[in-house]
């Protein structure tokens, strides 16, 4: 049960490293400062799971898992004091609160305590600390070893400066957040903080405990065992909370997601049909929902201008009736005015890979869009109807075109 825990914690607070990945690329220094606390944490708990460790151990240096662990937990941990430090304000602000500057002056510097930190760990571990053999729990089989606990004290004192610091700034935050959200995320955040603060002094004292008050085995390991439980329920925490906030941005980004993946059809048939409309060559569906190398966004954006290009050069290929007759084919459906649109589109295609050269401007009937997100949703009731018309149907409403034209002439 207790190894369940341990997949669960690295499953979840990978997952929202992998979630947040974007900000390492669109984020500013704020976002990718979370992101990599989020990734250096994910790291260090997988490190922390049997099957990372079994696999680390095979490298010929006893117990280089736990090195490895607290090396990623020292990097996140620096994030983490470089998030709180950019949370609050400007570096350029003339009056700074003092609680503010105390955590932006830890932040600085803790880049520097951190490389010391890290190479006083890697001379402690291969010099103070005994590893004659590889250990199942560093702390439980080396309890009792005062090499091992003044190794273990280094490294606590980061996670020890960062949790109060960030403990008290979170929960100083969610008392002035203006948002219920806000308030919630920021307040679990800041419980779990005061969480970490216990679990790095209950560390402490437990291995110097071992080292002056000799314990037994069994004893160590059921207040180590306590003390893991208590820091992978913290994370959880920790994840619950920062993801409260983000909801509403990610259920935006999954119905842009959706808005995509609905009005790709269209996108794809009208960028193809008139190469150099979008910037570069359309992508199977997969390709093109997948690819990151511009924001969800600013897709959508790009999606429906494309659309709307590719529709302004097709009205000079098709018949000048065409939309009349794909009205008429619409007028019997539950959504007449993008069915017709649609019709119109479908056919309109058909008629430009049979054109040879182009006509005068055809109509098309204006739509009150006043934003992007107003315009995508229009093109997605498009090419709802639009992937239900198969060529036949275009092929017909082409035809009426052409005899309404006709009967006009007359």
């Amino acid at each position: 049960m207790f190894d369940f825990f341990k997949y669960f914690t690295a499953a979840v607070m990978t997952l929202i490293s992998i979630w947040r990945f974007p900000a390492v690329r669109y984020g500013d220094a704020h976002r990718r400062a979370l992101w990599g606390g989020y990734a250096g944490f994910a790291v260090a708990l997988c490190l922390y799971t049997p099957a990372a460790m079994d696999a680390v151990d095979r490298i010929p240096v006893v117990d280089l898992s736990a090195l490895l662990r607290h090396f990623a937990s020292t990097a996140a941990i620096m994030a983490a004091l470089t998030y709180v430090a950019t949370s609050y304000g400007k570096a350029t602000e003339a009056v700074v609160p003092r609680h503010v500057e105390f955590s932006r002056w830890i932040a600085r510097a803790s880049y520097k305590a951190g490389a010391v930190g890290v190479v006083l760990l890697a001379i402690l571990f291969f010099t103070v600390a005994q590893r004659d053999r590889p250990s199942e729990d560093f702390l439980v089989d080396h309890a009792g070893e005062w090499g091992v606990a003044v190794y273990m004290t280094v490294f606590y004192f980061f996670p020890l400066v960062t949790t109060a610091v960030c403990g008290y700034q979170w929960t100083r935050a969610a008392r002035r957040a203006e948002s219920t959200s806000m308030r919630i995320g920021l307040g679990l955040m800041g419980f779990a903080m005061w969480m970490g603060l216990v679990h790095t002094i209950a560390r402490v004292a437990i291995l110097w405990s071992a080292v002056i008050f000799p314990l037994s085995q069994s004893t160590v390991r059921f207040l180590v065992d306590a003390t893991a439980i208590w820091m992978n329920l913290l994370f959880v925490i920790v994840a619950v909370g920062a993801s409260i906030p983000t909801t509403r941005a990610a259920a935006a980004r999954w119905k842009t997601f959706r808005t995509l993946n609905l009005i790709y059809p269209l996108w794809f048939d009208l960028v193809e049909a008139f190469p150099g409309t979008s910037l570069y060559p359309p992508g199977r569906r997969v390709t093109e929902l997948l690819q990151f190398r511009v924001p969800i966004d600013v897709r959508l954006d790009r999606w429906t201008q494309d659309i709307s290009d590719a529709c302004e050069k097709l009205r000079y290929y098709v018949p000048s009736d065409l939309m009349f007759a794909a009205e008429d084919k619409a007028s019997p459906h539950s959504d007449p005015e993008p069915a017709a649109e649609a019709y119109w589109i479908k056919a309109g295609l058909l008629a430009n890979a049979e054109s040879v050269r182009p006509s005068s401007a055809t109509l098309m009937r204006d739509k009150p869009f006043v934003d992007t997100e107003s315009e995508a949703a229009w093109y997605v009731r498009v090419s709802t109807v639009y992937t239900q018309i198969t060529g036949d149907l275009a092929r017909e409403v082409l035809h009426d075109s052409e005899k309404l034209e006709s009967e006009s002439r007359r």
